[in-house]
């Protein structure tokens, strides 16, 4: 079983951190071991101004087994799966360490948006564009970013107000369109979970 007081603990470490600059960490009412968080694009990459989706899970074992993390967010990169959001990442698999914790895991997404590995790819379409035709990947990344990571370029206000008429709270509508980096159909597959 995952420890909750460590997990707690690293909740309360995180949100009290003032130099986490525009990131959000944030379990599940349900369940202590189910978390979402979101990561701004760093600035000066393709990933500039987008707001990116973590669904994370701590397995039985943590923090002696890495967090299990996913991009909800569509996000084009060599080390993020298109498809699936799924990351390759040393620090997620073989280089954990107990030392390590949530925060530390998060900051390394950021920085793996900063610094692709095309070289040990998760995404071999994305690796291979990097690689051979970074203008065409650099392009593709911001679209990306404009189309899935940016609230207010996908018609944010729209979204909320139809899942507001769904019965949803406003509030809870924005920050579960925001957790996901605007996707109206993982927001509403977590509102309909609570």
């Amino acid at each position: 079983m995952a420890d909750a007081t460590r997990i707690q603990r690293e909740l309360t470490h995180f949100n009290k951190d003032q130099s986490i600059v525009g990131m959000t960490l944030a379990p599940d009412e349900n369940d202590i071991r189910h978390l979402t968080a979101t990561i701004p694009g760093p600035l000066s990459t393709p990933y500039e101004g987008g707001l990116f989706g973590v669904d994370i899970t701590l397995p039985d074992g943590y923090p002696f087994v890495p967090p299990k993390m996913k991009f909800t967010t569509k996000v084009w990169h060599p080390n993020i799966s298109s498809q699936t959001g799924a990351i390759c990442l040393d620090i997620l698999k073989n280089n954990w360490s107990p030392a390590l914790n949530l925060k530390t895991a998060l900051i390394s997404l950021q920085a793996l948006l900063s610094t692709p590995e095309p070289n040990d790819p998760q995404d071999a379409v994305v690796a291979k564009q990097y690689l051979s035709d970074h203008a065409t990947y650099v392009a593709t990344a911001r679209r990306w970013t404009e189309d899935f990571a940016k609230a207010s370029s996908s018609g944010f206000s729209g979204k909320v107000q139809k899942l507001v008429e769904m019965g949803f709270p406003e509030g809870l509508v924005k920050k579960t369109l925001e957790a996901f980096g605007g996707d109206e159909n993982m927001a509403l597959e977590r509102l309909c979970r609570k």
